[in-house]
């Protein structure tokens, strides 16, 4: 039904950056929104950032004014540019759709597989 692909995550050194993808494919009808959620080992998987299908984006505060989420609607493409990274940034990134198919009724919630980030010295 719905496939989403993400591709960015990999090992850098505090200070880097890194640049996250994910792209949606399948019987879509429209998409209401895109965005990240990361999990850290013992934690509660958390919202990083959001973007909705008027445009307007949210960030979770530990994240503001170093990661910009983006997108492209052509593609069925959302990308988190991630600046400045910390150790705590460390996690497991899970790209996140909420969608309508063409065969179906409501927007329902879509799951990347995730892709680990690890910043570390």
């Amino acid at each position: 039904q719905v496939q989403l692909v993400e591709s960015g995550g990999g090992l850098v050194q505090p200070g880097g950056s890194l640049r996250l993808s994910c792209a949606a494919s399948g019987t879509i009808f429209s998409i209401n929104a895109m965005g990240w959620y990361r999990q850290a080992p013992g934690k509660q998987r958390e919202l990083v950032a959001r973007i909705i299908s008027d445009g307007t984006t949210n960030y979770a505060d530990s994240v503001k004014g170093r990661f910009t989420i983006s997108r492209d609607n052509a593609k069925n493409t959302v990308y988190l540019q991630m600046n400045s990274l910390k150790p705590e940034d460390t996690a497991v990134y899970y790209c996140n759709a909420d969608l309508r198919l063409w065969t179906g009724v409501k927007i329902q919630g879509y799951w990347g597989q995730g892709t680990q980030v690890t910043v570390s010295s």
